[in-house]
């Protein structure tokens, strides 16, 4: 029976290819690369943040690397250590990096990137919205018992994902990495930036997250529970584009029972009702769990938009379900290549960049077909022609 040794795929350099496609993201790694070398007192560190990161993207787009064994193979490679300017670098010092390089210098690479991104899948009705639409949402990934820092149940432990998603450009802007049972709510508030709407669930409910959100300059638009309670104030007449969009009702209201709820948030909000089709939740069923309502409840303080934009930019929430989809089961971030916090933020600030540079290359969404036809690029079993064929196609697509 052979070893497992044997059984591992040896990378060789006729299965990488396509390096310059990089040239995006080299110039804007290069100003990391004295990063962490202060810990080196010995001046003989070979391995350097700009060269780690290039060597997770090229985990990222590249299916024949699965593992941080395959990327230590990698870096074996001449054509890896001709253009990515490395040498060899050993397991230790890729596990090592994971807890010298600090992820947060990774911000400003990030948001470089994010500014030369135009917006990908959008509506006329949300061109003229002068705020960022940032879907938020959180993800688990399972990770080893070892990991006790990750705990989430008694019986295993679990990271979790908060993410800011772009619904304009289609990206992420920003993945905060936390043990499993963080509450949500408290590390949106620890993130907020100003100019942005952020649209939200039921799980991220609350009349202080509201007005902490105001408070910094943005605004809200969130899912309310079918049983909220509210004093109305006024009830605004629909448009026929509103009752078009399945509009039941437009209120201006207070949310909270009393009074010291209400203090909780300063402003009356406009509470906007939607027609939907009720459904149990898979994991409810055969329990009694509830069943979703007729309507959906949606809570903003944007008085300026129609009420049907309101219902479009709540729908537009579901494209975060779909990246954590693509985050996990594509880009691989379902396999952890460290145990550690700040080394996990590494690889998934990797998944950010690779779903960027994705949208720089084609101007399109990131989608596994795309993805699947960079990988076969990178691996050499597509030529370039083919490439820039599948790349033509997609931006002839309106």
């Amino acid at each position: 029976m052979p070893s497992m040794s044997a059984k591992r795929h040896k990378i060789k350099d006729s299965e990488l290819q396509g390096f310059k496609y990089f040239n995006a993201i080299s110039g804007m790694l290069e100003r990391l690369h004295e990063a962490g070398c202060h810990y080196d007192r010995a001046g003989n560190r070979t391995l350097h943040m700009d060269q780690y990161m290039s060597l997770l993207l090229l985990y990222m787009f590249n299916p024949i690397c699965t593992s941080l064994r395959g990327i230590q193979q990698a870096s074996e490679l001449q054509k890896v250590q001709r253009t990515l300017g490395c040498s060899r670098a050993s397991l230790g010092s890729l596990s090592e990096a994971a807890t010298v390089f600090d992820s947060a210098l990774m911000d400003e690479i990030v948001a470089a990137l994010a500014a030369q991104l135009r917006p990908i899948s959008s509506h006329a009705k949300l061109e003229d919205i002068q705020a960022i639409l940032t879907a938020v949402d959180g993800t688990l990934i399972h990770a080893l018992p070892k990991m006790t820092w990750a705990l989430w149940k008694s019986e295993q432990n679990a990271v979790k994902a908060h993410t800011q998603f772009d619904l304009q450009k289609y990206v992420p802007l920003k993945i905060t990495i936390t043990e499993g049972r963080s509450s949500e709510i408290e590390v949106l508030a620890e993130n907020l930036e100003s100019g942005r709407i952020y649209v939200k669930d039921r799980g991220y409910i609350s009349l202080a997250l509201f007005q902490q959100i105001l408070d910094a300059g943005s605004s809200f638009v969130c899912r309310l529970k079918d049983n909220s309670v509210y004093e109305c104030l006024q009830e605004h007449e629909l448009t026929d584009d509103a009752l078009a969009a399945g509009i039941v009702f437009d209120k201006k209201v207070r949310l909270g029972c009393n009074h010291k709820t209400q203090e909780q948030l300063s402003v009356p909000v406009r509470l906007i009702a939607i027609t939907c089709t009720p459904h149990t939740k898979r994991y409810k069923i055969g329990r009694g769990g509830p069943t979703q309502g007729e309507t959906l409840l949606i809570a903003t303080d944007r008085f300026d938009l129609e009420a049907d934009v309101i219902a479009l930019i709540f729908k537009h929430r579901w494209a975060v379900e779909i990246f954590f989809r693509f985050f996990k089961h594509v880009l691989g971030c379902r396999h952890l290549l460290s145990y550690n916090r700040n080394g996990i933020e590494l690889q998934t600030y990797a998944a950010i960049i690779a779903c960027m540079l994705i949208a720089l290359w084609t101007g399109r969404k990131p989608t596994l077909r795309t993805y699947e036809m960079l990988c076969w690029y990178f691996t050499g079993m597509a030529d370039e022609d083919e490439l820039i064929r599948h790349i033509q196609r997609l931006q002839k697509i309106v």
